[in-house]
């Protein structure tokens, strides 16, 4: 039964960005409005949506995009995320609860040698407190396309006693298919949303070292996030996690259980060009779980815990992230 790849890339990307024209969707370029547009706006309209809020994804990127067992699979996976929020306006205000939740149908499949294509098709309902009232949104979120060739792969024949190494690389993009509502950016988390709005760009590498039946798999990608047609652009998104494995397999079961640590890094956010203030942040996981595979089927279970986060100047926090998916072997 094949291992999956999970990730190790560094990536340096400059882009630059230009506003599209009011009915122009998408743009990898984007400049300053005009001056007569700035004109019909006053200060306080133009910085409506200037919050205290990180730019977060409600998509958990560095749980990943792979399985431990299946290198190619069809399946649906669940991810609960956990945060609460502080207005920061009194030295008593109350932290507020807020509770993401993800159904996601993902997928990797095999397209020809060395080449695959994978799929994530969201579906979110989240919900907050609020100081007057309960807030929820629902529906489907961002889909994500990916396509990931492999760079390098050891030989099945080496003995047995060395070193096997697999890596794969990939590019996709993110389409703006969840809503984005613009009053949610003006709250203290500002990615109590469904989608980003905008077409986005993500860059990964997925990497395994593996002795006998110990390994060690490591994730990164880099999300490129384009400014919607609020004007509004996310900050752009750095996730990385390595896991240690010991994969025990016969015929067939396979069982794998893990630990590591896994990261998320957030830049600013954007509106009309001007920073938001207080949107970047980073936060760093411990991560446990395990995969449990029969015949052509597999179940996990993944539970990440904070170990240091620094989001909006202490305002959110995040308390746990758990996840779990059932998958079927392509």
């Amino acid at each position: 039964m094949k291992n999956i790849l999970l990730a190790f890339f560094v990536s340096t990307i400059l882009h630059a960005h230009e506003n599209p024209k009011p009915n122009q969707k998408f743009s990898y370029k984007l400049s300053l409005p005009t001056t007569n547009y700035l004109k019909k706006h006053t200060t306080k309209s133009l910085f409506l949506d200037d919050c205290d809020g990180c730019g977060c994804g409600a998509s958990g990127g560095s749980m990943g995009f792979a399985s431990m067992i299946n290198s190619n699979f069809v399946g649906v996976r669940y991810f609960n995320q956990q945060y609460k929020s502080n207005d920061g306006l009194y030295s008593n205000s109350p932290w507020l609860n807020e509770n993401f939740n993800t159904v996601q149908v993902w997928a990797r499949v095999p397209v020809f040698k060395k080449f695959q294509v994978s799929a994530l098709i969201p579906y979110h309902n989240h919900e907050r407190e609020t100081q007057s009232e309960n807030q929820s949104i629902s529906g489907i979120g961002d889909i994500t396309v990916l396509a990931l060739t492999t760079v390098f792969k050891s030989k099945t024949d080496t003995v047995s006693t060395s070193f096997k190494h697999n890596l794969q690389v990939g590019m996709g993009v993110k389409l703006p298919t969840g809503a984005y509502k613009q009053a949610n950016s003006g709250s203290v988390n500002p990615s109590f949303q469904l989608g980003t709005g905008s077409w986005d760009v993500l860059l990964t590498s997925e990497y395994v070292i593996k002795k006998k039946k110990f390994g060690l798999n490591n994730m990164i990608n880099y999300i490129i996030k384009n400014e919607n047609e609020k004007y509004y652009r996310f900050g752009n998104q750095f996730n990385y996690a390595s896991t240690i494995f010991y994969l025990f397999e016969n015929k067939k079961f396979a069982f794998a259980p893990q630990i590591g640590l896994a990261g998320e890094l957030y830049e600013s956010n954007y509106q009309y060009n001007q920073k938001v203030k207080n949107t970047s942040g980073d936060v760093l996981f411990s991560k446990f779980g395990f995969e449990l595979g029969y015949k052509k089927w597999s179940f996990g279970s993944n539970l990440q815990l904070p170990i240091n986060q620094n989001l909006v100047g202490g305002l959110v926090e995040t308390t746990s992230r758990w996840s779990v998916n059932v998958n079927f072997k392509l």
